[in-house]
This record gives C-alpha cells, structure tokens and sequence, in this order.
C-alpha cells in the first residue's frame, strides 16, 4: 500500500461532473482529489475483503444476541419501537448497502473504527467516479470495486422479492448535495435492476390518517422506501410513531439501527478480543495509553475526543455536545496505530458491503487523525 503522486486529468471537474459528483470542490479545495492515489497489491485487497466479510459476519451475529436477548436498551432504541426493530431482523428485512470505515497501512490486519450501516454516502464517488479514472487513466487498470454491478444485482433480489414501486427519499439537491446525489445514483441502479421508482424529498412524506399509510407529494402510497435518513432521528420525530403501524418497508430496515450505533464496538470487542480486524473498546473510559472518545450517534468526525499517551491531543466541534436532542453516552475506543500519514495525510479506508458480500473500496484522507465530512477522496488502483 502506497500513495503515489500524479497529475490530475485536464478539465477533471467535467469529466466527475458527468456522473453526478457536483460537489468535487468544498471551500475552495478539491473533494476529489486526483493529484494522488493509492496502489495495492492483490494480496493487500484479498486482506481488506476478508476483514471486511469477517466484521459482516460478526455484526450479523450481534444483531441476532441482541434480538434475542433484548439488548437494544445498550443501542439507545425507545421502548416503543423496540418491537418493530426486532420484528424488522426476525421478519428477514433485506439489507441493500452498507460501509465499514477501516484503518490500515498494508502491513497488519486491518482495523475496524466504525460502521456506516445505515446511511453510508461517498458512494458514487467509490462506485461510479474512481472507476472512470482508472479507465481515463489507465485503460488496462485493475481496480477493486464490483459496487455498481452488486448493487444492481441487490436490487434484482429484492424485486424477486417484492417488485411493487420503489421511492427514494433524501434531502434535496439543494440541502445537501452529497445525500441527493446518492439516493438518486442508487434509484438509478434500482431502474437498471427493473424497479419502477420516484424521487421523493424527505420532508414531503406524507401520512394518511385514514388509510394509515404513507404517502408521497402526489397522495399515492408509499410501498417501499429507501430512506437516506438515519433511524435514530426517524424515532425522535414527531411521525416516528407511525413507522411501526404502516405497511411500509424500509430500505435501509430498523434493524440497521442497531449496527449504525457505536455501541457495536465495544460489544464485538468484548465477544471476540482476540479479532485481529477490532480495536480494543469499552463503555468506560480507558485507564491509560491512547484513545478515541466518540458519541454513539455522532456522524462524520464531530464531537470526537482523542487523547494520546494519557492526554487530551484534540477534540473536534459538532452539534452534538449539548441541547436535548443530542445528549448522547460515549464509547471509548483505542487509538488504531495502523492509522498512519502518508504524505501527511492519514487515509481511512471504506470497505464497502453490498447484500452481505464486501465488493469494493473508497479512500478517504485528512491531515488529522479524523476524517470528517470534508476530507478529501483518493482513487486507488490495484498492481502486482
């Protein structure tokens, strides 16, 4: 594993503009960077997929611990939907998609930091964008990444399953970018796979109190969704009632609300502390050396505490740290020495999982040890 330096593609931001990732430059710096990738060996991903299935495996046993022995109090789920979530993974609810965010700098095993089970994005640029490059860039390049056709394919499955209509919802274009340009990339592999779908913004679902169901802008049922739009914000809203009482299934199901909570990390450390691929974690602080202090629904980076050699080294901001809504416990995880700079810069690797198989990669880099929601996205190529 190495990063290499290039010259980026002339007239780049076209070119990634044409797959849909408008939001290449944040702040005046490029997202999609190009003026560097990383290269792996064949024996480097062979390593990445086999953690990552492994970690898959581990998080589908805990869901079925945690079902079945009411443990969902530890995953801060309100009584009144602990219910539906546990009917949701009894029920089978299918999963399409999901991301764990891994350290490694191609020597040991790889570290799990965290899993974006429920809403994971940088999807179209690890999907579609990379891919493109590669192929502008070297023709005759390999690269670990299958997501698209696996998406396709998942879809495929579920309309086996079920082939009525099939909405998208997410925040406009507008709002965030990066979340409608996502669901719309997955309702285009959807069409491909045969679905008939519809975009729907978030905030436009409907309740029909006398048909008890939801409904799109147009009045018309909501069958089956997928939702960029995590479920622990669904149970504190005001319409989070009528979830467990509609007939509409959920893409990604409540059980993902289980694996999208940080309590994970210190539960799959206590079942399997000799996992080469966990960090050791704990509900309670850590007595000595050096580790993260992350909230357990935080997102992207914010509001995390790292401390190195027993010290505070920094702490980043975020809405999280105060108000009602967002008081939230912590878990407290070991600082992961295979989070190494190159170049100064400190990749975290997404390890992306498409109906329960590991099919691809997405690098992203920071100049900190946390990657946060602007840090930039690195290509990867694979060589021997």
């Amino acid at each position: 594993m190495r990063r290499v330096s290039i010259d980026p593609r002339i007239g780049w931001q076209k070119r990634v503009e044409e797959y849909g990732l408008y939001y290449h430059t944040l702040r005046g710096e490029p997202y999609w960077d190009e003026s560097a990738c990383y290269q792996f060996t064949s024996h480097e991903i062979d390593t990445i997929e086999q953690a990552t299935q492994t970690l898959h495996e581990m998080c589908l046993d805990l869901v079925g611990e945690v079902v079945e022995k009411g443990m969902l109090d530890l995953f801060f789920i309100p009584k009144e939907y602990q219910d539906y979530v546990a009917r949701s993974w009894e029920q089978g609810e299918p999963s399409i998609y999901g991301r764990f965010d891994l350290a490694y700098d191609g020597t040991g095993a790889p570290r799990l930091l965290e899993y974006n089970a429920d809403t994971p994005t940088g999807l179209v640029e690890a999907a579609v964008a990379q891919w493109f490059w590669l192929k502008d860039v070297d023709d005759r390049g390999d690269q670990y990444n299958s997501i698209h056709e696996r998406l396709i394919d998942a879809w495929k499955k579920l309309r086996d399953r079920d082939a009525g209509p099939l909405h998208f919802a997410a925040m406009t274009r507008t709002d965030s970018p990066e979340d409608y340009i996502t669901a719309e990339y997955l309702r285009d592999t959807a069409i491909q796979a045969g679905f008939r779908t519809s975009f729907l913004d978030i905030g436009d679902i409907g309740w029909d109190r006398t048909r008890n169901v939801f409904v799109d802008n147009t009045g018309f049922p909501v069958h089956r969704c997928f939702k960029l739009y995590p479920w622990e914000w669904i149970f504190r809203e005001e319409f989070g009632p009528n979830v467990a009482r509609s007939a509409t299934r959920w893409v990604e199901p409540a059980w993902k609300a289980v694996l999208s909570c940080k309590s994970i990390l210190p539960l799959l450390y206590e079942r399997h502390p000799d996992s080469p691929f966990l960090l050791p974690a704990s509900f309670d602080p850590l007595p000595t050396g050096s580790y993260v202090r992350k909230l357990v629904h935080a997102r992207e980076g914010a509001n995390m505490q790292v401390v190195v050699n027993g010290k505070l080294a920094f702490e980043t901001d975020g809405p999280y740290a105060g108000g009602e809504l967002y008081q939230q416990p912590a878990i407290y995880q070991a600082l992961a020495t295979e989070l190494k700079p190159h170049d100064g810069r400190y990749p975290v690797l997404g390890s992306w999982v498409v109906d329960g198989v590991a099919c691809g990669l997405g690098i992203r880099e920071d100049d900190s040890l946390v990657t946060r929601n602007t840090s930039r996205f690195v290509p990867h190529t694979m060589v021997d």
